[in-house]
């Protein structure tokens, strides 16, 4: 792509407006998150530079997000009395993703439904939402995530803090009508976020405040320290690296569809596990591609990595200087942002349309919002993915079995030669004829049946999975048995995976135990060599390989001892 001074304007105006979209959103994640405003910047300034300077996706903006800090909440929650090791295991993650991306798992990410992005980011929403209730009263959360915070709503609405409740009305109302002719030059949330600490430093003092906030370069987190908690950190890493992941690449989908471009999802992994090591190493919050300002950055023009280097080092210069101007803000403008933030990320198009949606997608889509609630949100990732995937198997299932033909062969008409000279004569007892001819003289006329068929044909067309492997070996066994020989069809099969593989063994053998003889016709291509591979076909021998139609006649005349006078 030709690089101009047109593009080097977007990047400079989407990395700055990012950063400036940006800022209160890490202010108010960090709060979320239980490690401090600061790491909210930490996290922003870190993941945000190395993630562009690795660039996988090329208008993405990496940074702290929803999903991130009600993770880290969790992390914190379980290690408040030692933060040293909660940070290990954001630099653990920042690891695994790099393991994940040299290993290329990020192409994977693409497969997942829309049902379960869904009920994920709607999720992510009402815990972003329920989690700012007590804030927004002026209350201090009591910890234990979503159902803590459900738990100490009672308490809060009895003793209402008024100030904290007004600022964090005006707030919300800022960010709900701020005009839209406006949004370019100063976007709703910075807006929201100098109007509510304004309202609470010159009039409604009363509301509590977030305090003293460091300024200037972070100090590194002792290593000796972090390398004696790896191994305990592993799992929670583990699920830290899959959630911060997903995030990202789902993010890296929206700002492809936004700027036509396509993503490298293996380079953004290694580029997000690269940032969030260092955030993790500076006491900074992990983080993954930031969906608003993504957006911003998108549509204003950023089209390069150089938009997101420009957005983490304006952020840098604002952790330099803006320490003490932060501790004047009030926690109850956060909440109000974060409010809105909230909202915004559920997914209220898919909710709208429930009523029209397919019980299973919606059973899925609710199975991943509850888990993501109540639960934890790798958990509702995995679970939503394990019954989508079972949901799509049973689609498969119908499919691949209409796939599958089982046609009885008549011997009428597969085993009897037409007679072309004799074209006066009547087609049905020109072939029963025929067949009478090559049953010889000792067969019984009266005895013959002219709609008997001894040969079947299996036919697999298209592609088989273990979707289906069960039912075809149910409906097509039973077919098995009513014949004397079997031919199986190959010429159309495009893909068997080993489950349906194992099923063509178990067909054979049936047959074998039926006294019903096997022919193989069309085998070749991969289909061919995974069922040699496999040795599905050593009970067959070699001599009942055909090519087509007539090779599978001629094999069957042989095992039913039909021969043609001459």
């Amino acid at each position: 792509m030709k690089y101009d001074l047109q593009a080097l304007r977007g990047d400079v105006l989407g990395g700055v407006t990012s950063a400036v979209v940006l800022l209160p959103m890490a202010l108010a994640y960090g709060v979320v998150s239980g490690l401090g405003v600061i790491a909210g910047l930490y996290g922003a300034v870190a993941v945000g530079l190395f993630a562009s300077l690795f660039w996988g996706t090329k208008a993405l903006i990496s940074g702290p997000t929803g999903p991130m800090a009600v993770a880290m909440a969790v992390v914190v929650g379980n290690y408040a009395d030692n933060l040293v090791e909660a940070f290990t295991i954001v630099i653990l993650a920042g690891v695994i993703q790099i393991v994940l991306g040299v290993i290329k798992m990020g192409r994977y990410v693409a497969y997942t439904p829309y049902s379960v992005i869904s009920g994920f980011t709607s999720g992510v929403g009402v815990i972003i939402v329920l989690l700012q209730v007590l804030p927004f009263l002026g209350a201090s959360s009591p910890g234990g995530g979503t159902v803590g915070a459900l738990r100490a709503m009672p308490a809060a609405f009895g003793d209402l803090n008024i100030h904290a409740l007004l600022i964090a009305l005006v707030t919300l109302g800022v960010t709900i009508v701020w005009p839209k002719r406006l949004q370019r030059a100063l976007p709703p949330s910075l807006a929201a976020l100098i109007v509510g600490t304004l309202l609470g430093v010159l009039w409604l003092t009363g509301a509590p405040l977030i305090g003293d906030v460091p300024t200037g370069f972070p100090d590194m987190v002792d290593t000796h320290t972090v390398l004696n908690h790896l191994v305990s950190s592993f799992q929670p890493a583990l699920i830290l690296a899959l959630l911060a992941s997903i995030n990202t690449l789902l993010m890296s989908l929206i700002a492809d569809s936004m700027t036509r471009a396509t993503h490298k999802p293996n380079r953004e992994l290694v580029g997000q596990g690269v940032g969030n090591i260092f955030s993790g190493l500076f006491g900074g919050m992990p983080g993954a591609g930031n969906i608003p300002a993504t957006v911003v950055n998108a549509r204003i023009g950023g089209r390069s990595p150089l938009s997101g280097v420009l957005c983490s080092l304006v952020l840098l210069t604002l952790v330099l200087g803006l320490g003490r101007y932060v501790g004047e803000i009030s926690h109850a403008v956060l909440a109000g942002i974060l409010m809105k933030v909230g909202w915004d990320i559920i997914d209220w198009k898919f909710i709208t349309r429930l009523h029209r949606v397919q019980r299973e997608h919606l059973v899925v889509m609710v199975i991943t919002l509850g888990l993501t609630v109540f639960a934890d949100l790798l958990s509702a990732i995995m679970l939503g993915l394990i019954v989508a995937a079972l949901v799509s198997a049973r689609q498969f299932e119908y499919l691949e079995l209409d796939s599958v033909i089982s046609v009885p062969l008549l011997d009428i008409s597969f085993l009897a030669e037409e007679e072309e000279e004799d074209e006066d004569a009547d087609e049905f007892d020109l072939l029963a004829d025929n067949l009478l001819n090559l049953l010889g003289d000792d067969e019984d006329d009266d005895d013959f049946d002219p709609f008997s068929a001894r040969c079947g044909l299996l036919s697999f067309r298209g592609s088989f999975t273990v979707a289906s492997s069960n039912r075809m070996f149910t409906t097509i066994s039973v077919d098995i048995r009513d014949h004397e020989v079997a031919i199986l069809d190959f010429s159309d099969t495009d893909y068997m995976d080993d489950s349906a593989a194992f099923v063509v063994e178990r067909l054979i053998d049936v047959a074998i135990e039926e006294d019903t003889e096997c022919i193989v016709m069309g085998l070749g291509g991969a289909v061919g060599k995974s069922l040699r591979k496999l040795h599905i076909l050593h009970k067959i021998p070699d001599d009942r390989y055909v090519e087509d139609m007539d090779g599978a006649k001629e094999v069957a005349k042989r095992i039913l001892g039909i021969v043609r006078d001459l």
